[in-house]
């Protein structure tokens, strides 16, 4: 490829994608044609999430807009699903139909709450995609406020469940007050935050009971039907509304594609971020496994995956050797309570307060700060 232009596609406008458009945009390669598809002409931070459905946030505070971004790093913005890949041929294929080819190929499409129990596609609202969850929250919004939503479920123990669900409690009680629906939380684990250390679960098991969230747990959900989740041993809990936070799930086109994955579908990456049975295809996310160094699906790690991608895209194409990812053991975890309210923890260190809210608030407005693009694009200090 070092003859010729290399055409780089990225396809998902993920946390470590939008930092390879910025990296190219503060440094040009005229031997790359930067190609970026995405279904959504904005990404949205997952950071910033729960900020957005307890109403601390607006949609665009909280989304980056890739058609700039993109702009900006002199690279071509498709509007487009992938729901294929072609690894013969090179190329991918969009739902609505049309290829597109590429030399070397970066996959960064996130995941989507695992949906395997009966009933839960049908039945359920999905946290993830952002943008379809956002749009159904504010229904139901609506239909709270019309006295027809009194009782709402989430269905996930982990921190994104956890979160989404006292964001929306805070906010439909700014709404309605007394008159707001009740809440319960559904897991399969004996604790709430089962994955962090047993300080936050107490912090965060206290926050819960006294706000009034039911807890369910050690309760698999075996099966979902209209109002109602099942969970072992037949017993029936139900619910006007029922949000699905459980673990991610891969799109299945990746496995489809013939990709080395892991057992549950994810693509398997090595140190480089490339597959190892595919050189020219990398990977990073949600939708990535790093065979080395398996992580948890955070978007903590998405944005630190992107400085070395974009590093090891730009070496593959002019041949050099490529640089390994070296995950941290530990990540800072950031975990708000609906208000403006939040735990840190990293590994068995826990604070609390609304100063570690105002701490999040602050990295995660700079964060969102480095995407906007410039007045002034030419400036290298930008």
């Amino acid at each position: 490829m070092t003859g010729s232009v290399a055409r780089v596609l990225l396809v998902g406008g993920g946390h470590s994608h939008v930092e390879v458009l910025r990296r190219f945009a503060r440094k040009p390669d005229p031997d790359i044609e930067l190609t970026l598809v995405s279904p959504g002409a904005t990404t949205p931070y997952s950071g910033m999430l729960p900020g957005t459905v307890a109403g601390h946030y607006t949609n665009e505070q909280a989304s980056i807009a890739l058609g700039p971004l993109a702009d900006w790093a002199g690279a071509r913005f498709v509007r487009g699903e992938v729901v294929a890949l072609d690894l013969h041929t090179r190329t991918v294929k969009f739902a609505a139909g049309g290829f597109h080819a590429f030399d070397l190929v970066s996959l960064d499409v996130g995941s989507s709450p695992a949906m395997t129990v009966p009933g839960a596609k049908e039945h359920t609202l999905g946290v993830k995609p952002v943008e379809p969850f956002l749009a159904a929250w504010e229904s139901m919004r609506a239909d709270a406020a019309n006295g027809r939503v009194n009782t709402i479920a989430v269905v996930g123990g982990g921190a994104g469940g956890v979160e989404v669900l006292l964001a929306m409690q805070h906010r439909l009680q700014q709404d309605l007050g007394p008159a707001a629906p009740r809440f319960a939380l559904i897991t399969d684990q004996p604790h709430v935050l089962a994955q962090h250390a047993a300080g936050v679960r107490a912090r965060m098991g206290r926050i819960l009971v006294e706000r009034g969230v039911v807890l369910h747990l050690d309760s698999a959900a075996i099966a979902v039907e209209r109002g109602t989740v099942i969970v072992k041993h037949g017993r029936r809990i139900a619910s006007d509304r029922i949000v699905w936070a459980t673990g991610a799930a891969p799109a299945a086109w990746l496995a489809a594609s013939g990709l080395q994955c892991n057992e549950a579908g994810f693509v398997a990456v090595d140190a480089d971020l490339r597959s190892p049975t595919h050189p020219f295809v990398f990977a990073a996310g949600d939708c990535a496994s790093q065979i080395d160094a398996p992580r948890p699906k955070s978007g903590v790690f998405a944005v630190r995956q992107g400085p070395p991608l974009a590093a090891n895209l730009r070496r593959a194409v002019h041949a050099l050797p490529l640089t390994p990812y070296r995950p941290q053991r530990d990540a800072l975890a950031l975990i708000s309570t609906g208000n403006r309210h939040a735990i840190a923890s990293r590994g068995p260190l826990v604070v609390e307060g609304d100063w570690v809210w105002r701490w999040k608030d602050r990295i995660d407005r700079g964060f969102m700060a480095r995407y906007n693009p410039p007045a002034n694009p030419a400036d290298p200090t930008a």
